[in-house]
């Protein structure tokens, strides 16, 4: 083989492996920083979590049809960002099945774990809050991923709605 050819392959191999290392070198760091991430993310999300966030279930009775009655919510409302194998039972109560586990973030900032149990007769819960690096070793790089989906749906519609509103203002100035 011609050697500048045999050189140029060699230095493209070893600028890979530069690449390899420093690719390494930076998941390492990040996996290191994720609860910093999320909890950065977390605080940035704060003030749009009340207008986009959820009312979640905290209780609720169920008809024998299944259709739940005397319903009680959270008092804040929450994204719900991820969901993961739910545990066998919940910690508050050993004998309460865990059949729902999820992840939300609540318009104070606190990232929570809600554990849903459902029997014949009611759908009960319990909520505890969780740190961000608690949160990243539980639900992965999921919850990063849902709070910047979750901001960018709701940019797009303030995006949508701040059009009509221009068009409804468009359509009273041309009726002068």
């Amino acid at each position: 083989m011609d050697p500048i050819i045999e050189e140029g392959y060699t230095r493209l191999l070893d600028t890979l492996g530069d690449l390899q290392a420093k690719k390494e070198e930076a998941t390492t760091a990040i996996k290191e920083n994720a609860g910093a991430l999320l909890a950065r993310m977390a605080a940035d999300t704060v003030p749009v979590v009340g207008g986009i966030g959820l009312e979640m279930l905290r209780r609720a009775k169920r008809e024998a049809s299944g259709d739940l009655y005397d319903q009680e919510y959270y008092e804040k409302k929450m994204i719900v960002l991820g969901k993961t194998d739910p545990l066998p039972y919940r910690p508050d109560d050993p004998n309460m099945p865990v059949d729902t586990q999820v992840c939300v973030l609540g318009e104070d900032g606190v990232f929570y774990e809600v554990m849903y149990t459902n029997t014949e007769i009611r759908v009960d819960s319990y909520l505890a809050p969780l740190t961000p690096e608690e949160a990243f070793d539980i639900y992965g790089y999921d919850l990063a991923f849902m709070l910047y989906r979750a901001l960018y749906e709701y940019a797009k519609k303030e995006e949508e709605l701040t059009a009509a509103l221009a068009k409804t203002l468009e359509y009273l100035a041309s009726k002068d």
